[in-house]
């Protein structure tokens, strides 16, 4: 039987621990977790604070493993390989993202949608993630990272992954008008995609927010505007990275006959009641769930060649609570990371 390939690594580690939903992260000393069949263990270099974090430790997502170490943004170096581990080998550069793990029997699974697995499994949600020194992931579901450092390249696994899946379901190239609602980590990802392609970026931010204003004119959106403005011409397509329900129907107002609107995140306010006028004229209304391996690897192979750059706060891995208060609040542009 093939036996573990193991680093010397510590027996203990600093983690962040959710215990109570709603309640602040709790720092504490936990064991290395060892990887078992099919994992690898990853020495945490960074990871990301993704507004997906907030809404589990908010309690806006209901079903956590309790407690659970959050995090889905991780990159780090492989430190030791579980049993019929192929692919990856220690000290290798890999990233782990929020699709953790699938059955790969149902017919999702089968279809090539296994982002909508009911047996699914989820970094930093139902499996432990990288709010920590250490972590064990499914090395089938683990991504290897060139071309970025850790810190730079940790906004790529969700942000970047959520906001390339949402630009493809939104038409990918064919929109010329595309508008972006919410311009926070995965909007400033997706509009270098977009510039890139040719696209016209129109952004939307929180009314009066004029960091995030000057920010998306940075990345070359043509127009910016508060969420409570109308854009000078029809969108194309809307992608909706706010978690604002009252957005939807204001963004597919916005969009032109047969235009779409997609809704990126896992989590969102109530939609409010809208008139049959603002979907008729074949508008399109469509979510996202969660993403695909494929998804993973387009993405990662195209995101050098633009090349994307991320813009990034770090923080200690202590001061975690501190960077998912300061995501709430829209204190930075970018996006925030822990560095253990």
């Amino acid at each position: 039987m093939e036996r573990p390939r193991v680093l010397e690594t510590a027996e203990t580690m600093r983690a962040m621990r959710l215990h109570t939903p709603g309640e602040p992260l709790v720092p504490e000393t936990v064991s290395v977790p060892h990887p078992g069949t099919g994992e690898v263990l990853v020495r945490v270099l960074a990871c990301g604070v993704c507004r997906t974090d907030l809404h589990v430790v908010d309690g806006e997502l209901t079903k956590p493993k309790l407690p659970v170490i959050p995090g889905h943004e991780i990159v780090g170096r492989v430190e030791a390989l579980g049993e019929n581990v192929a692919g990856f080998e220690i000290g290798d550069l890999v990233g782990v993202p929020w699709l953790g793990w699938t059955c790969g029997d149902c017919e999702h699974c089968r279809a090539g949608r296994e982002n909508l697995c009911p047996k699914a499994e989820f970094t930093g949600y139902t499996r432990d993630g990288g709010y920590a020194e250490y972590t064990a992931a499914d090395a089938r579901y683990c991504f290897a990272v060139s071309g970025y450092t850790a810190e730079a390249a940790a906004p790529l696994l969700c942000a970047g992954l959520i906001g390339y899946r949402s630009w493809r379901m939104a038409g990918g190239d064919e929109p010329h008008r595309l508008g972006v609602y919410g311009f926070g980590a995965a909007a400033h990802i997706l509009a270098q995609v977009a510039v890139a392609r040719g696209q016209q970026v129109y952004a939307f931010t929180r009314p009066g927010d004029t960091a995030a204003q000057d920010f998306a004119r940075r990345l070359g959106a043509v127009w910016v505007g508060g969420a409570d403005e109308t854009p000078p011409e029809w969108l194309d397509a809307a992608i909706l990275f706010a978690p604002v329900g009252d957005l939807v129907p204001t963004a597919l107002s916005h969009v032109r006959p047969g235009g779409r609107v997609v809704s990126g995140g896992i989590h969102m306010s109530d939609i409010p009641s809208f008139p049959y006028r603002l979907l008729w004229e074949e508008r399109s209304l469509h979510s996202v769930a969660n993403l695909t391996r494929r998804d993973g690897e387009e993405f990662l192979a195209l995101a050098p060649t633009i090349p994307v750059q991320t813009e990034t706060r770090p923080y200690p891995l202590e001061q975690a609570n501190q960077a998912l208060d300061d995501l709430r609040q829209g204190r930075f542009t970018g996006a925030a990371v822990l560095i253990p």
